[in-house]
């Protein structure tokens, strides 16, 4: 493991973190799978292929019809000004939050912590699935399958309802409706990650759609990877694991990534996720139980 975890820091220091290609973050895991349990038969960890390379296809088809998904309606961004003014009483949170946190050419130590909440997205749920697997297939099932229909319906809601993000609305070329910066990237140079923040600027600049902000992804599974596990622990861990999602809240409205409405958004999402897996999960557990 020690040698697995020198390899990827230098990695992500000369590379970059690998962030747009599920194929790339998944073959990481794999070898952290082998270097953790290297005393087991190859048969053993061909296994993770067989039960994950389906698994990173689906993700990547994901990640390319993303892509697409701005083609059919013309983005959505003055009531999502307008909603979040509304809520916070004719203030723009990101607005607020730059405006008394943000100082121009000056690295913050804050953003450093930003940065790696931000980044924290692409990892913690493949991090997860990935333990959950080597510990618990039935627990990796009930993951996955909850997992990937948030994919679903995020992804349907990029198409019926592209929606742009706070840095987007401040540019003048789309009638700079607020004052913000995009600046989910800055804290990687305070930490001298200067291939990590320019792999993830590239990334936001080519291989996303600039207009999926509803429902906020980043958010919803940053709280899935913290609900599913709630019933598991005892009440008193909760405020420190629902830190994970809240701390992810603020970076991204703080970065001008996402309005709050498309956290909460993406907050209802997990819970309508959580609700039609568990119905059909208990509808085909009391179906076999009448055939069996």
């Amino acid at each position: 493991m020690l040698i697995w975890a020198v390899v990827f820091a230098v990695g992500v220091y000369f590379v970059g973190v690998p962030t747009s290609d599920p194929l790339i973050a998944f073959g990481w895991l794999w070898l952290a799978t082998i270097a953790w349990r290297n005393h087991e038969p190859w048969r053993t960890h061909l296994r993770f292929l067989r039960d994950w390379l389906p698994i990173c296809l689906l993700l990547v088809v994901y990640n390319v019809s993303r892509g697409y998904a701005d083609r059919l309606f013309e983005p959505h961004v003055t009531e999502l000004v307008g909603f979040d003014r509304w809520l916070f009483g004719g203030v723009v949170p990101t607005e607020w939050l730059q405006a008394h946190l943000w100082q121009p050419g000056v690295v913050q130590w804050w953003e450093v912590v930003v940065s790696l909440v931000y980044f924290s997205h692409f990892l913690t749920m493949p991090t997860i699935a990935v333990v959950l697997w080597m510990r618990s297939r039935l627990q990796w099932a009930r993951f996955m399958r909850r997992w990937f229909l948030l994919c679903v319906f995020g992804l349907i809601t990029y198409f019926l309802y592209p929606a742009a993000p706070p840095w987007w609305a401040a540019q003048p070329e789309h009638g700079a409706l607020i004052e913000a910066q995009r600046i989910s990237t800055h804290g990687w140079d305070a930490i001298g990650l200067h291939g990590a923040g320019n792999t993830l600027n590239a990334l936001q600049v080519e291989a996303s759609n600039p207009v999926a902000a509803m429902p906020s992804l980043h958010t919803a599974f940053a709280f899935m990877s913290v609900v599913f596990f709630l019933p598991m622990v005892r009440r008193y861990w909760w405020p420190l694991l629902l830190a994970y999602p809240l701390s992810m809240t603020f970076t991204l409205v703080y970065t001008a990534e996402h309005w709050v409405i498309d956290v909460l958004v993406g907050w209802a999402y997990v819970g309508l996720v959580f609700l039609v897996v568990g119905l059909g999960e208990r509808w085909w557990d009391a179906r076999r139980r009448t055939l069996g």
